[in-house]
């Protein structure tokens, strides 16, 4: 996902995937390691604008925390702020950001200095090297060579600790940076602490945004100054200005170790002070060890054996980047009452809140994930999402923290419906339908990626026209058409109106006005009924969302054999899925002006027009289930895991997105994918890992056995569900609640006997299932 119409400068590349040719180690991962050790953090980071690889950053944090704390080696406002292929570090920010094409809020930094003080952003920054950096999910450490400062530091969900290790030296110093747009910094030496606010931001904030930050030390300070921009003001202790900072020093001997504590709030100062309670006396090790424990405990409900060492730090590396998303924007008050400041009215209110999420990228399996694995959690979320409608009228597609306006669709519905229809409850389901029904029509007056831009037109026509000036209107229909599917869904659940129940499930099947006989493509239509013309199917964005026709065919997630229809039968249909393989990565960029990064990563991949770096098609390779021939899902699934997925910075083949293109690799790895978000199926795939052992929030557990399992071995030759022969195509959501022995049978040769029957093939609206 990137943020849509942006504009820069064309940048030439030259890339080469070697991925065929690459050898994998096979070595067995080491049993005696614990899951937390198998994460690597860095994992996505070598990434740029023009190309990204990931485009993550070391979050060192706890699962869904409030904040992240990162190292910064970018400037700042830059959203590549950390890159794998720098060799300086400007500071240790806390940070919020989502995705660097969303940026960040609420920011600001810590960084050691000694000698000659250095305290703008440019002057202090120091070199380091990978060889002397640590970065696990709940600790990061690294040497500043510039000042030999070892700095560490561990989190809370709210709060962080910092230990500097220092230089002999009698000017030894810590800078603290509030960053631009106005902030406000005041030492209090008696205290050993400096407090603060940053008001920096990337939108989506009401007019009194601030994030309050307290510092504290366990070192009296022997210097203080406070300085705006590049004036430095000593000896003064209190600043408001356009970028304020504020430094303080001590004397150090040899090895010295100094420790700070850092927590911060959306409220107010006393509450950030509330918040570093969550440390308390703790000291570093303690902080270190709890957070080490709770990454492990989340990590280890899913324990995967017999894989390789890659393999293993993969899945593990995506499952942290799985959990790290929707962060919690709540805190808790003096009676530890549930509160938050509200990032769309400005209010302190009662409540959860949860922000940071794009729905486009997210509905397609992390929240799935959430219904499997984390159900509790996600009704704290629809609870948030109840909180978000009261306050701005509007349930949120993209936060950040408040409303955003960037990608399109009504997903919010999406994630609503499946929820509930997988028996999540406790939240105010009747004030949630009615934020789902308001959705589908009216647009935000001023962020038109809330709601459904395009409503009118939609509710009359059944599609936004490609001609009333409304861009990716094909893409908007079609996933306004999937999201009325899910609210059909729903509505029936909730015993809606008999009226109201037939005006969405009429309205799931307006997919078919966009479908075009003759390239058997989805196709913009104009108002006046007739196709968009010319017509390139190879044409990246105008009537589609960062892909082509290609990618958006298949995202008719509710109705597969209406689509298999439509194009005449399973033949047609299969014959147009392997063509998205066969195909060369031919483009147009025409409508962006230059090869956007998403293009170029489908182009270097070596996978013809499949486009696995962005979200629209990531469920398209397990279609061949709908229509008879599951082996090609098994082997393409392989082809993907294998090839598109490493450990190191480079390790995804486009956006990360919020744990969506994780999330995508957790449940691939598991043998199985939520198609359609609101069925109660999940289409097959194979299981990657010849055992993983799953442990469910109400104590069942889910085991997927396939000894036989290795890198030839990719098909399914028989299938076994609690030692009952299994011919599905898929299995059932309830039947996995309830604890389940799935096991595999795995070859080296395809079966193609085994579920081609339509018995076997999983739901679709058309058939009913």
């Amino acid at each position: 996902m990137k943020r849509v119409g942006i504009l820069i400068v064309s940048v030439c590349l030259m890339a080469f995937w070697s991925g065929s040719l690459m050898v994998k180690a096979q070595t067995t991962a080491p049993s005696s390691k614990e899951p937390v050790d198998y994460v690597n953090p860095l994992m996505g980071t070598d990434s740029k604008f023009s190309l990204s690889n990931g485009n993550t950053y070391p979050a060192i944090a706890l699962p869904w925390g409030m904040n992240f704390w990162t190292p910064q080696t970018a400037e700042m406002g830059d959203g590549w702020q950390y890159a794998y292929d720098a060799d300086k570090i400007r500071g240790f920010k806390q940070t919020h950001q989502p995705s660097p094409w969303m940026n960040d809020y609420g920011n600001f930094a810590l960084m050691p200095v000694t000698g000659q003080l250095k305290f703008t952003e440019k002057e202090r920054a120091s070199w380091f090297s990978h060889k002397a950096e640590v970065a696990k999910p709940h600790y990061y450490s690294v040497y500043l060579a510039e000042y030999d400062v070892t700095t560490e530091f561990t989190t809370t969900e709210r709060a962080v600790r910092f230990r500097f290790t220092f230089p002999e030296s009698d000017s030894s110093y810590v800078v603290i940076d509030a960053f631009d747009q106005g902030s406000y910094v005041k030492v209090i030496p008696e205290e050993n602490k400096i407090i603060g606010y940053s008001t920096r931001n990337s939108g989506g904030v009401p007019e009194n945004f601030r994030n309050y930050f307290v510092v504290e030390f366990d070192k009296p300070f022997t210097y203080t100054s406070v300085w705006d921009k590049d004036k430095l003001k000593e000896g003064e202790t209190e600043l408001t200005g356009e970028h304020a900072g504020a430094v303080i020093g001590f004397t150090t001997q040899k090895g010295e170790v100094v420790n700070a504590r850092v927590a911060s709030s959306f409220i107010s100062h006393e509450q950030a002070e509330r918040n570093l309670e969550e440390i308390g006396t703790d000291d570093f090790d303690t902080v270190r060890a709890k957070g080490r424990d709770i990454w492990n405990k989340e990590l280890g409900r899913m324990i995967v054996e017999g894989g390789t060492l890659d393999e293993t730090r993969i899945f593990y590396s995506t499952l942290y980047r799985t959990l790290l998303f929707p962060r919690k924007f709540y805190e808790y008050d003096a009676d530890g009452n549930i509160v938050h400041y509200s990032p769309y009215n400005g209010e302190v209110l009662p409540g959860y809140m949860f922000t940071d999420n794009g729905f486009w990228d997210t509905f397609r399996a992390v929240f799935p994930f959430f219904n499997l694995m984390y159900p509790s959690l996600n009704e704290k979320i629809q609870a948030g999402l109840v909180n978000a409608y009261k306050e701005s009228g509007f349930l949120p597609e993209w936060a950040s923290p408040g409303h955003r306006s960037v990608m399109i669709g009504n997903n919010s519905a999406t994630l609503v419906a499946d929820a509930y229809l997988k028996g999540l409850r406790g939240y105010d389901m009747e004030t949630l339908y009615e934020a789902v029904l308001h959705g589908t029509e009216n647009v935000h007056p001023e962020v038109s990626a809330t709601g459904r831009l395009g409503h009118e037109y939609y509710n009359e026509l059944g599609y936004v026209p490609y001609d009333v000036g409304i861009n990716e209107s094909a893409a908007r229909t079609l996933e306004y058409a999937y999201a009325d599917w899910t609210i059909w869904k729903l509505s029936k659940e909730l015993d809606r109106p008999k009226k109201e129940i037939k005006r969405f499930k009429e309205r799931s099947q307006n997919y078919r006005k966009l479908f075009d006989p003759e390239t058997n493509l989805m196709r913009g239509k104009n108002e006046d009924g007739t196709f968009q013309d010319p017509f390139n199917p190879l044409k990246w964005g105008d009537a589609f969302t960062e892909g082509n026709s290609w990618h958006y065919t298949w995202s008719v997630f509710h109705d597969v054999q209406g689509l298999i229809n439509l194009m005449g039968g399973e033949d047609t249909f299969v014959s147009m899925l392997d063509s998205v393989f066969t195909m060369p990565p031919d483009f147009d960029d025409s409508y962006y002006g230059f090869p956007i990064h998403e293009i170029r990563e489908m182009q270097i991949v070596n996978m013809g027009q499949y486009a696995h770096g962005n979200q629209p098609i990531q469920h398209m390779i397990y279609l061949y289930n709908y229509a008879g021939q599951p082996w090609k899902t098994q082997y393409w699934i392989r082809e993907v895991l294998n090839r598109l997925y490493t450990p190191e910075a480079d390790g995804y083949c486009g956006d990360e997105d919020n744990g969506q293109t994780s999330a995508w690799y957790v449940f691939s790895s598991m043998g199985f994918y939520p198609v359609t978000p609101g069925s109660d199926q999940y289409v097959l795939g194979a299981p990657l890992f010849p055992k993983m052992t799953v442990e469910l929030e109400n104590g069942n557990k889910i085991t997927i056995s396939a000894p036989d399992n290795n890198r030839e071995n990719r098909y399914i030759d028989k299938m076994y569900i609690d030692g009952n022969p299994w011919d599905k195509n898929y299995v059932n959501y309830y039947d996995l609640m309830d604890g389940a022995y799935l096991e595999f049978e795995m070859s080296d040769t395809p079966n193609k006997s085994r579920g081609t029957e339509e018995e076997a093939y999983p739901y679709s609206f058309s058939e009913g299932k």
